[in-house]
């Protein structure tokens, strides 16, 4: 009987372990099939190049050096879903734009929110700008100065417009968005596949070890 109730028990696992299979293989089919991005406008780097875009992690930097030796560097991961928002890109990015000038030890740093606006189209908002010591940047108590939103509104426009003119606009953040979000659905399909090849290992070691229990049964 105890040996009756053990390949009982190993059965029932086996079923559920089947039938996670089944919703896995599903949801993998319905990622591939359903071609979500397929339409979404890509926008383009412009002079800026991909430093960074492993498929590990869920970030990219990218970096334009002019010919004045001015260094601008852009760093970017998905955020949280925008609920309010409809359309195929829900989720905001989360950009940091550093700006280093030639010969000064010093750089400009700009903490924003990309965002889609429909029709192909996507702007993005400042919601930090801090002026950094190189060699203090990671203190936390350094004054970083005031919060933007207590900027006069004049000067927070003539903030994003120098944005602007560093070759962050509408293009750039078009890549973002649509970038990230594709990298995001790449690396959860990867994710499924994983989980999916795991169960499956896991589902026929548990068919072989209820056939040998069959076996020594006899």
């Amino acid at each position: 009987m105890a040996r009756i109730s053990t390949v009982l028990r190993r059965s029932s696992k086996a079923l559920k372990d089947c039938n996670l299979h089944k919703v896995l293989q599903s949801e993998i089919q319905h990622e591939l099939s359903s071609h979500l991005y397929q339409h979404v406008q890509s926008g383009s780097l412009g002079d800026f190049s991909l430093e960074w875009d492993s498929t590990r992690s869920q970030d990219v930097v990218l970096r334009r050096k002019s010919v004045s030796g001015e260094e601008v560097a852009v760093s970017a991961l998905l955020g949280p879903a925008i609920y309010r928002q409809e359309g195929i890109l829900p989720r905001e990015v989360l950009m940091k734009v550093c700006i280093r000038k030639p010969r000064l030890s010093s750089l400009l740093q700009f903490d924003c929110g990309v965002y889609n606006k429909g029709d192909g189209r996507s702007d993005f908002d400042i919601r930090k700008a801090f002026y950094l010591q190189v060699s203090t940047s990671l203190d936390p108590s350094v004054y970083r100065g005031p919060l933007f939103s207590d900027l006069d509104p004049s000067l927070q426009d003539a903030l994003k417009e120098y944005l602007f003119a560093k070759g962050v606009g509408e293009y750039l953040t078009n890549f973002l968005l649509a970038h990230l979000h594709k990298k995001e659905q790449d690396q959860y399909v990867n994710w499924l596949q994983k989980l999916n090849a795991m169960v499956t290992d896991g589902e026929d070691i548990q068919q072989a070890a209820s056939a040998t229990a069959g076996v020594s049964d006899i």
